[in-house]
């Protein structure tokens, strides 16, 4: 009988929970200067949030007091390579597969040797503080002891991705001047090719102990030695440390380079402690007890904020790698474990491709299987999709634990099986993966908005948060604020939802871009009350309950699914040049991973292809529909983008071709025949949500 009362009573406190959360301000109107709008704070402060730690105001104080808080738990931890093989495909391809051990832990007392070791070793090799130091490598545990090490000396850290081009990576190390680089062996390989093209470069420091021999210094002019040696090289010539103050730069992050070469963003200690404190005031009951899998680049904001989150309140990091994240990943060698497994994290970055990752797999698996196996976990997912939408008659209580031990329970351990929270961020979430997510792993999503202008601090949704589709309201260092944008049709004044361009200010907000003043005076504004403000150039409207909805682009530039940047202007004018092309607009959905395009065709060029072909056709409209001739037009336009040198993701998957022209007398274009993409985009949504859906 217990059983049935617990049943019973649980789903009716849970809803009345619901109930109360639904009625939540989360995010309060806020008197803000500058620009006039409709500004929101977090309603946990009054005032923008500068750090959660007393006393601390730097990144540097704050991992030397969580060393000495933590000094004897483990914080940072690397699984040992146990075997690399070859494995060749039925087609004759290889592929290199690992088998790793467990993971191999460095207590918080050592890694503050290993930190400081390498900060006085730094200095003894001859590396001013008033240089700067590039860290070009994967995430590993000594990317986190080098960005360290370089605070204690104040050194400015220069991040870029592993995975940059040459263009962009000469160009990043000589715009900062950049005396030295640390990386890895395989970066090593990047830097040697380019090496003739650096202006600054006189020492690197490669984290492997194996150096290739074409790195040698005589070849290049640089001095270069080896991470374990530098830290030797410390502890034999002990440096005092030299700390920061809030307001000196701590990193120049380059961003992907939506537009051209990439940018670099000047965060100050005080920028990234804001966004660190306010992620450990909205994550709940994070601490000792937390194990974080490290995966993503250090050189994006998220993961940096993260891994210092995470070790502030003393916390573990494992690391891994996306192609060694679960047991079933690229590189893993069959049964063996990937790093989600023998890592077991609580807490975990991720950005939606990853997660996208996840459910395409687990519902692959589900439908391979079919049968009753099939059957059971639709069953459990819509019964437990039921609650989350707040249906009493949802799978609450007991039932709900019975779905989790039969079918859910197998889905969790894909991640380890302990999972409690994922942060989101970087792109769009589809609300389909959200709830797929919540549902299989138990664990509640944050999904979060902002950029690295920003140190990703914008805004945040709540844990108790159920609904989808939104980014949350403001985080604790940050106003959020709205403005009108008449061009776009877009005002605070909107009704039901005041809407407008995204506006955060706040002591997360940067100093701005390195060397270019003329990009900093456009996109940042300092108001009367001395706050900072960055002009995101997002379309927001907020909810009732004070939570931002990210609703459009204020310019043509679309952030892909998995983090790729696409111009459509640009795009645009290159395939304009087929012969087939009257008009034409490139669509990118955040949700996906590629672009579509709406082609208005050139009649003369496709009726004179058509006759050539010998295609027989009633009128224009049939033509377009033909497979034939829709092949041959994508061809085209693939030649064009090919020519004009476009990457990949920028060019259109696929096309849905028109046979009626755009005017202005339609209202799809200007008297100037600008395309006006939102009328556009609504008027042929069945066609655009098509071909996504194909």
């Amino acid at each position: 009988m217990n059983a049935y009362i617990i049943g019973l009573v649980v789903p009716l406190l849970v809803l009345l929970y619901r109930s109360r959360s639904s009625n939540k301000r989360r995010g309060i109107p806020a008197e803000a200067g500058g620009e006039p709008g409709l500004a929101l704070r977090n309603h946990r402060f009054d005032s923008p949030l500068s750090s959660a730690w007393e006393g601390v105001t730097t990144l540097a104080e704050l991992f030397e007091r969580a060393c000495r808080e933590h000094q004897e738990r483990v914080l940072l931890g690397t699984r040992a390579l146990v075997a690399r093989e070859m494995e060749t495909s039925p087609d004759g391809r290889t592929f290199e597969k690992l088998d790793l051990g467990d993971y191999q832990w460095l207590t918080y007392g050592k890694v503050f040797e290993s930190v400081s070791s390498f900060a006085s070793g730094l200095a003894s090799l001859g590396h001013r503080r008033e240089e700067r130091v590039a860290i070009f490598a994967d995430t590993r545990e000594r990317w986190f002891i080098a960005l360290q090490g370089c605070f204690r000396r104040n050194v400015t850290v220069v991040t870029m991705y592993s995975s940059l081009g040459k263009e962009a990576l000469c160009h990043s190390l000589n715009e900062t001047e950049v005396t030295t680089v640390i990386c890895g062996r395989k970066e090593l390989k990047s830097l040697v090719n380019i090496s003739g093209q650096l202006d600054s470069v006189k020492r690197v420091i490669c984290m492997d102990d194996d150096i290739p021999s074409d790195a040698s210094s005589a070849q290049h002019g640089w001095k270069i030695t080896t991470f374990s040696n530098v830290e030797r090289l410390g502890r034999e010539n002990p440096v005092e440390a030299d700390l920061p103050l809030s307001a000196d730069v701590a990193v120049i992050m380059y961003t992907s380079g939506s537009t051209g070469l990439p940018k670099g963003v000047m965060m100050t200690h005080g920028n990234v402690l804001a966004t660190v404190s306010s992620v450990m005031i909205i994550v709940p009951n994070l601490g000792p007890k937390d194990v974080y899998l490290a995966y993503l680049p250090m050189a994006h904001i998220l993961e940096l904020v993260a891994e210092n989150l995470i070790a502030a309140v003393g916390g573990c990091i494992g690391y891994g790698s996306p192609l060694t994240l679960t047991d079933t990943s690229n590189k893993i060698k069959k049964g063996k474990q990937g790093d989600s497994t023998a890592l077991m994290p609580t807490v975990m970055a991720a950005v939606p491709a990853i997660l996208d990752r996840v459910r395409d797999g687990v519902l692959k698996k589900v439908n391979s299987k079919g049968g009753l196996s099939k059957k059971l976990f639709h069953l459990a997912y819509s019964r437990r999709l039921q609650a989350i939408n707040g249906c009493w008659f949802g799978a609450w209580g007991l039932e709900k634990a019975l779905w989790n031990f039969l079918v859910f329970k197998k889905v969790q351990a894909i991640l380890g099986g302990r999972i409690r929270f994922i942060l989101c961020g970087g792109a769009p979430l589809s609300g389909d993966t959200q709830r797929f997510i919540n549902i299989c792993l138990g664990a509640p999503i944050g999904q979060g908005y902002g950029l690295t202008e920003t140190c990703a601090g914008g805004s945040f949704s709540d844990f108790d948060d159920t609904s989808v589709g939104r980014v949350g309201p403001p985080v604790p260092c940050s106003y959020i604020k709205l403005i009108d944008w008449p061009e776009g049709g877009y005002s605070t004044s909107d009704s039901p939802m005041a809407r407008g361009e995204i506006v955060i200010g706040g002591p997360n907000v940067t100093l701005g871009y390195f060397k270019n003043e003329e990009k900093t005076k456009e996109s940042y504004k300092v108001d009367e009350r001395g706050m900072r403000w960055f002009y995101t150039g997002d379309i927001g409207r907020f909810h009732k309950d004070g939570c931002l909805e990210i609703i459009d682009r204020k310019k043509d530039i679309v952030k892909l699914q998995h983090g790729e940047y696409v111009s459509l202007g640009k795009v645009e004018a290159a395939v304009s040049a087929s012969p087939f092309v009257d008009n034409i607009m490139l669509h990118a959905d955040p949700f996906h991973s590629y672009c579509v395009a709406l082609v208005v065709v050139s009649h003369s060029a496709l009726e004179q292809w058509a006759s050539k072909q010998g295609i027989a056709y009633s009128d224009l409209s049939e033509l377009c529909s033909k497979e034939e001739t829709v092949k041959e037009v994508h061809a085209s336009l693939v030649k064009e983008a090919k020519t004009a040198r476009l990457e990949k993701f920028e060019i259109p998957a696929k096309v849905k071709l028109l046979s009626e022209p755009w005017t202005p007398e339609s209202g799809l274009v200007t008297a100037a025949l600008k395309l006006k993409r939102e009328i556009l985009r609504k008027t042929f949504q069945a066609d655009l949500s098509e071909l996504y859906a194909s």
